[in-house]
Formats: C-alpha cells, structure tokens, sequence
C-alpha cells in the first residue's frame, strides 16, 4: 500500500530551486519524503525577479514566513501596482493597480457606472476610483483589510523584494525544515533504459544522486526537461518580439514609491523597482530594433540614481515548454518557460507550478491523466498571462518601427475577441481561473487607450442622482482614508526596516 515516493530531488536552486524546497518542506508529509536541492555555487542565477503580484502573500503565509522578518531580510518595499509611461504615446501614463476600482453595487461591475457616468458629462478619472492608485500619488501606505466594510478592502498589495536575499532566507529556511542540500554540478543525467525516466544524476565530484522524482529548477538551460528528455519548446517570439534585457543596481533617490515604474522606449521598456536598500533597473528590448550599446545607453541615461554595478546582459525566447511536467520531470521556474517580466509573474508561475504539483502529487506508479491535468492547466495559464502581456504591446499609437510592428502583427483569437468585446460597451468576460482579474484586465483596456463606445444598458435599472452620490462618496472615502495613512517609507521604519 505504501506506494510513496521516497526521494524528491530539485536541480538548481535561485528563487526557483529555494521556494520549491522550502513549500514542499512544509506541504508533504512529514518523514515520508527525503527532498535533496543540487546546486552549484559556480553557476550564476537570474536573479532579477523583484517584483511580486498579490499572490506571494498567500505563497509565504503558506510556508510560515512571518512578514515583517521577510521584509527586512529581503530589503522588500510594497507595491501597489505598476505605473506605466509612454505606453499608449509619449508624455502619456496610467496606473494597473492591485485592488479594485470603487466597489460594485446593484449587481454590476463598478467601471460599468463609471462609464455611464463618463457619459454623462463627469471628468473624474476612473484612477481616482482606486484606492491603490491614491495611495500611490501620495506615497502612503497601509495594509489592506479582510472586513469588507472597511475601506481599505478595496485595497491590495504585493512586494519589490531583492531576489538574491529571498533564496538565501528560504534556503535557511528549508535546510532547518530538513531540505538536504548538495553543492556541485550536474555532469551527466541518467536515464532508465526501461521506459527513459531520469533514474539519477551525478556530479563532477563522480556523486551519484538517485532519485524517485525530479524538479528542474536549472533555469533557460532546462538540464532535465530539455537537455534530457527532450521536451521541446513553443516560441513565441513572432507575438512578444523583445528577446534582450539588461539589468543595473542604482543607488536609491528620494522617498521609496509603492510600486514599479514601467517606462516605454523606442524598442521595448525599463522598469524600476524600488528597495530599500538600492533601486532595481533593466531595460527589456528586441535586437531587431535596436543595437545592445543604444541599448545600455537607454538604461544608464535614465536612472535615477548611480549606478552601482555595470548592467548584466540577459538574453531569451519568450515561450513555454511543450510538456511541462515529462515522465518523471516537473520543470518549475525559467526552464519551464519565459514570459517577460512586464507584469511581475516569474515568481507567480513558480509559485503556481508548485501549487498544482503537491495537488497532483505523484507516487511511483506515474499516472498519465495527472501529467496531462497540469500540462493542461499550465498551458492555459501561459497562454492567459501571454495574452495580457501582448495587450500593452499592441493597443498603441507610437511612431517607432518596433511599436508600429506590434500594433500591425497579428493576435490570438482570444486576445481579439476581449479586446472587441471591451470596445464595445465596457465588457470583460474573464474566465475564474484567469491570473489577472477584471481590475487588471480594465486598467490596461483603458489605460491604452480603449475608450468603449457606450455602456452596459443594464445601469439604466439605477437612478442617475444615486449612481452620482455613491461614486463621489466612494471617491470622497479613498481621499480621507488615505489622509491619513502613513507615508510609504514611515510605515516601513515603523514595522520591517531593513539592516543591509
């Protein structure tokens, strides 16, 4: 009856490789599995995750990670959400925030009145229905709340963290959790010659390691998943064309903002990521569009701060793996795919892989209808991120040869039906098991410059006069909340100020 697998081994470690360990530490039975992490200290990681959406939350609550502890052994900052300039054209900005916009009442979504609002003459901006938003102009900050009456349950917050320190702080974490850990480099993988799953790996110290089941967390590289097996790779360049980045620490400037800054350039974006300790930058750019030293000059010309290291080239194929999970293999992490990281998922897409693992857990009899459950599962997810990330790109009025390409290439058929159906009276079918919700999908639709032709005929069911009193008392509520809110960086010293 005891059909368990023994011995779980993870190659690589980063953000990947630690968060992996550290969740499944928690998450399995105790003593029934023996988790061992590969990783080498000669092989640099990414390391340039820093920005998080709302569901790390749930992700740390899930392994014990106290907030307040995390926050000052990473050097995080909160984040609201993103604000995005240049996007739509020059000079312009708009701001994707992570709750929600005013609060629905009557049944329909609260944009909905807004819109039917918009038309009827009023000039409020529909950010000015987002508490996110609010706080952010002010540089306030306070944790979101759980009761629904209270204004702030609205709100909704994530983190910049630096990527480095949060491995090193799960690693601690999950060693003292029982996660055996073995430093060296993977030579060769073996496969069995009975059915080609990967019966061990071994070392250049000549180590054998056996195992029963193994999660590559190797990065771009895919050791087991690619190298190995065979797995094959979907690209996706032709519909997310950027395939360079480079990335540069900068000394911190000013008060430390609640959220990213994505700023467009003429072949792709830069993004910001306030610490506490120093400030994240990269520039995210295609190569056919432009050279690597105009390039770098875009990035250093447009920091904030000095520099506190040369920028670190990064090169990649926007895409998925063709089977994400392959006989005995779960790829978790970058070699399970890349999707830029203009809206923060990379660590999401760890943290959801590690999720539909434990529920899918296997023993050693292997069963295929679990396999193609969360090949299915990851398929969707991809392909819905995918879709979200092609909307910037390609809802856009720029002059420059790389964003007239994007506006002209062709989309999904999923893509084009929402952005037609958004068009048209405001409407946003999202599916539930959609990453980015309602909120999201509408902040991007208008901040693009969507700007629906009419509303749902549906709010005509409400008094115009009580649709206006409870919008300008949602408005009014988010400016005295956030009155009086501590700044950003107060509530930071007060509670998770950080020793680095």
């Amino acid at each position: 009856m005891n059909n368990l697998l023994n011995d779980i081994i993870i190659v690589g470690g980063g953000t990947a490789g630690w968060m992996t360990a550290s969740a499944l530490s928690v998450l399995l039975p105790k003593n029934k599995y023996n988790i061992t992490l590969v990783e080498s200290d000669l092989i640099g990681t990414v390391g340039v995750g820093e920005a998080t959406i709302p569901p790390i939350r749930q992700f740390n609550r899930v392994v014990k990670i106290d907030e307040q502890k995390f926050m000052k052994r990473t050097g995080a900052t909160f984040k609201l959400g993103i604000e995005f300039h240049n996007w739509r054209v020059s000079g312009e900005h708009y701001f994707h925030p992570f709750g929600k916009f005013g609060k629905s009442f009557d049944g329909l979504p609260f944009h909905q009145y807004w819109l039917r609002s918009k038309h009827h003459g009023s000039k409020i901006n529909l950010g000015d229905y987002s508490l996110c938003e609010v706080m952010s102009r002010s540089n306030k900050f306070a944790p979101d709340s759980q009761d629904p009456k209270s204004v702030r349950s609205t709100s909704g917050y994530a983190y910049h963290l630096d990527a480095g320190l949060y491995a090193k702080f799960l690693r601690e974490k999950s060693e003292q959790d029982g996660v055996n850990r073995i430093e060296g480099k993977i030579s060769t993988v073996n496969l069995r010659d009975t059915d080609g799953f990967i019966e061990s790996v071994a070392l250049d110290s000549g180590q054998v390691i056996d195992g029963d089941f193994f999660i590559d967390c190797s990065g771009f590289r895919g050791l087991l998943i690619e190298e190995a097996l065979k797995s094959g790779y979907e690209d996706w360049s032709d519909l997310l064309p950027c395939d360079r980045a480079l990335a540069v620490p900068s000394k911190s400037v000013g008060a430390t903002k609640p959220y990213t800054m994505s700023i467009a350039h003429n072949a792709g974006w830069q993004w910001r990521i306030p610490l506490q300790h120093r400030t994240g930058n990269g520039h995210v750019y295609c190569s056919k569009f432009t050279s690597d030293d105009e390039a770098t000059h875009t990035l250093l010309s447009n920091l904030e701060g000095e520099a506190l290291t040369e920028p670190r080239p990064l090169k990649f194929m926007t895409g998925r793996r063709k089977k994400f999970w392959n006989k005995n293999c779960v790829a978790i992490g970058l070699s399970a795919g890349f999707l830029e990281p203009l809206e923060s998922t990379s660590i999401h897409l760890i943290q959801a892989a590690i999720s539909q693992l434990v529920k899918l857990m296997p023993d050693h009899q292997s069963n295929q209808a679990e396999i193609d459950e969360f090949n299915n599962f990851f398929t969707r997810e991809y392909e819905v991120i995918r879709d979200f990330l092609i909307l910037h790109y390609h809802v856009n009025e720029r002059e420059e040869p790389f964003w007239a390409y994007c506006r002209n290439m062709e989309i999904p058929e999923s893509l084009k039906q929402r952005i037609e159906l958004f068009k048209s009276r405001g409407r946003l079918h999202i599916e539930q098991d959609n990453l980015f919700k309602l909120d999201s999908w509408l902040a991007v639709m208008y901040g693009q410059g969507i700007d629906p032709r009419s509303y749902d005929p549906m709010t005509e069911n409400s008094d115009q006069e009580k649709i206006k009193k409870q919008m300008a008392h949602v408005h009014s509520a988010f400016i005295k909340e956030t009155n009086n809110m501590p700044s950003h960086d107060q509530f930071i010293q007060r509670n998770c100020k950080a020793n680095l």
